[in-house]
This record gives C-alpha cells, structure tokens and sequence, in this order.
C-alpha cells in the first residue's frame, strides 16, 4: 500500500472523473436523479427528504448520505458530489492492488491490477453516472473482502457496517456471502467473523422492511419503489425469453474485459447475488452499463478478478494484464457506458443563459421545471421539482420555469403541450421571460 505509483494513479482517477463529471454537470446533461440526491443530502439533518420521492428512507436505506450531507453543508457544491464519488471510484484500486500484492508477492502483477480496475469500463460508467448511494458500494466492498481476506476482523467488522449504509440491497448480499462465509470457515475466527456479518446484515434488513421504510412510506404515502423491477406478470415473463440474448450480452460486457478471470476464484460465488438482482428485473435498465445499478456488483466482480490473476504463473498473468488492458480500452469503443457524445461537449451560451436565470430566482420557490434546470437548482432551492411525466398529471406547482433552447429535454417534451393548454386556458401566465427561458406563475393564489 505504500507504492507511489498506486496513490498517483488514485489522484489521476479522482482528478480525472471529478473534471468529467463537473463538464456534464455545466452542460446540464445530468438526470433526474442527480437532482434527487442532491436535495436529500442537503436536508441529511432534517428531513431527509426532496420533493419528489417525499422521505428518501421509503425507498432506501441509506445512512451513508449523512456523511455526503456534512461534505455538502461545508462545500454548498453539487460539483461535490461528483467529487465525492470520482474519489469513491478511485479506491477501488488499493484493496485489489493489495489482494493481488498478497498472493503474487509480485509488484508487477499488484499494479496491473490496480491499472485493469480503473481500466474497468463498467466501473467508469458507474462513476461517470449520476450521483447515487451505490457509487460507494465497490470501493466499500473490495476493502471489505481485503480485509477479510487478510484475517484482520476489526477492519472487516468495521468495513461491513459501512457496506451496510450504502443501501438495502447490499444487506441482502451480505446476509448471503455471511453465510457462505461461516459454512466454508466453519470452526475458525473467520468463520465466526463471516458469521457476525451474516447476523448483522440480517437485522438491518429486517429493521427497514419492518420498521423504517412502512413508517416512511405511511408519511408519504409512498411504497418501496424497487418493488417494480421484480413485480413479474405472464407478459413480462414471456417477454424474458426474448430478452435472454440482451442479458447474455450484458454479461459478455461484464466478464470479456477481465477475460472470465473472476469465474476462477471462489470469491466469485459472493457475486452471484448482486448479479441475479440485476439480471432477474424485468426492466432492462438495471442490466444496462452506465446506470448505477452496476454498484451493486461490481466490487465482489473486480474482487474475484484480484484474487485469481495472482494464481496465474507469473509471465501468463503479465499477459493476461495486458489483455486486460486492450480488452478495456476496445469496451470504451465499441460499447462506451461513458456516451460522451451525449454528454460532453463546450459549454454554449445557453447553458450560461440558463445558470444565470436561475441564479436570478430568489431561493426556496415552488417551482417546476425541466431535467436541466432542476439539477441546477435542486441544492440552493429543496421545493424546486420536476414537471409531472404524464400530460394527464395536472401541475400545481406555484411557479413553472421552461428553457425552449433544450428541446430534447423529456420532461419539456412529455408535458410540453399539456402546459400550453394550462396557459391557454389562464391557469399560468408568464411572470419573466428572457429569450427562450419563461417563468409562469399560477393565476390563482399559491399556497
């Protein structure tokens, strides 16, 4: 771990990502979900909460959001965000170096390693995304597995219960690799070890199904929304037959950069679980590189490849880095999870057109509006919104703000006309305009 070449790499990683994301964030190509997270980590100590899921312990367990709500009271950035996990990213890299540095007792193969990892392109999808709680899980993960791999349980013990901040779902798998665990090291400190995290990963589960997400939802009068990737009908089960090759093709692009390496180690096991979870939704989104489901298995995945590469003889493991390597950098072209062109380019005046109307809007409005203004005005301004998805949602936010210079924005487009009708019919009339950005206002009283 005190290899210069490892902690420069880190720094280049962070650096790297953070200066990515921050041009996403400036040419307003971030979703909705950033906007989200952003809202909820402000109110970290308060409510917890942003004006379209309500409180955000009904859809998730994810305590960890009050570290990141701290970092941005002492920052009022969102570009902190993004900080925040290009950093995460970045340490995934120490726990495999040390894995590999372990078994190999080789300094080459050890930054190969660490070098395929940040290669990996599913893992600069995930960083590169929007914000999300699972952008901490692989980096969370592979220091949890190194530290259990080493025999040292305070670190496990203490890894473990910040895999279990980061969400649900991570509970479940750790729940599952607990038990795996405590069966295969029966008798021996790590068995009893694995045996703690079992039990530990099991009282949280049952804490938020049981306990805190029914008393959320009951104050918002929501429901556990992951629920809808699983709620499975005939339709959707027919339809799973034509979708195998789609889910045959994700893993193709999961395994092929590590050239299966990770099927050789018994690790692989603890990644069956998150990979199901993403393979059996019958939405596609989840199996899709780029979105932030890849969080959840993506840390035991890179851990499993960490702990076969040393097993190779040392000139086919030198190798196999380097087809590693090629292998990664080929993913980025034929199958980029990072779509720059979508989403990097110059700034142009009508992303400083739009950062400087909303600046002009005194803090804490009601107001509505588009995917490109709300994540821009989602941390200074926690009642700001997204415009309903559906034209027969009627609105009844105070204010309405639109900027016509992003037509392809699929809030503007999906209830574009419906807010027409709205203002041909003097329900909101324009309160500013400047070009092609218009603020509305309801003609009745606002609450």
């Amino acid at each position: 771990m005190r290899d210069r070449a490892l902690w420069v790499g880190c720094l280049a990683y962070a650096a790297l990502f953070t200066g990515l994301g921050a041009l996403k964030y400036l040419v307003h190509r971030n979703l909705v979900d950033f906007g989200i997270f952003a809202q909820t980590a402000a109110s970290a100590f308060g409510c917890f909460c942003n004006p379209i899921e309500g409180s955000h312990w009904a859809f998730h367990f994810s305590p960890i959001l009050y570290a990141v709500g701290a970092v941005m009271t002492a920052a009022r950035s969102s570009i902190a965000l993004i900080a925040l996990q290009a950093v995460a990213g970045a340490l995934v890299a120490p726990p495999l170096y040390a894995l590999a540095l372990r078994h190999s007792n080789s300094i080459t193969v050890a930054r190969g390693t660490a070098l395929v990892a940040w290669l990996y392109p599913p893992l600069a999808g995930l960083i590169f995304g929007d914000f999300h709680e699972n952008g901490f899980a692989p980096a969370a993960v592979a220091w949890l597995l190194y530290a259990f791999d080493a025999g040292r349980a305070g670190w496990t013990l203490l890894a473990a219960c910040v895999v279990l901040t980061i969400k649900e779902d991570q509970a479940a798998f750790l729940t599952v690799g607990g038990l795996l665990g405590a069966w295969h090291f029966r008798g021996t400190p790590r068995g009893r070890i694995a045996g703690t995290i079992a039990i530990l990963s099991a009282a949280v589960i049952v804490l938020f199904f049981a306990v805190i997400a029914p008393h959320a939802a009951a104050a918002t009068n929501g429901g556990w929304q992951p629920e809808r990737f699983y709620a499975w009908r005939a339709a959707d089960a027919r339809d799973l037959f034509g979708a195998v090759g789609a889910r045959l093709g994700f893993l193709l692009l999961v395994l092929t950069p590590l050239i299966f390496l990770p099927l050789r180690s018994r690790y692989f096991w603890l990644a069956l679980a998150p990979l199901c979870e993403v393979l059996f939704s019958r939405l596609p989104t989840t199996f899709t590189l780029g979105t932030h489901y890849a969080g959840a298995w993506i840390g035991y995945v890179l851990v499993a490849y960490a702990c076969a590469m040393p097993a190779l003889e040392p000139r086919r493991a030198r190798r196999a880095i380097v087809a590693c390597v090629v292998l990664c950098c080929a993913e980025f072209v034929v199958a980029n999870p990072l779509h720059p062109a979508l989403n990097l380019r110059a700034v142009q005046p009508r992303d400083v057109n739009l950062d400087r109307f909303l600046a002009r809007l005194p803090a804490g409005q009601d107001v509505a509006t588009q995917e490109e203004a709300y994540t821009h005005l989602a941390l200074r301004d926690s009642r700001a919104t997204l415009l309903p998805e559906s034209p027969q949602i009627p609105e009844a936010a105070c204010y309405v703000l639109v900027d016509r210079d992003f037509p392809d924005s699929p809030r503007l487009q999906e209830y574009g006309a419906a807010l027409r009708e709205l203002v041909r019919n003097g329900r909101y009339g324009v309160a500013l305009r400047q070009g092609p950005i218009v603020l509305y206002r309801r003609t009745q009283r606002c609450r």
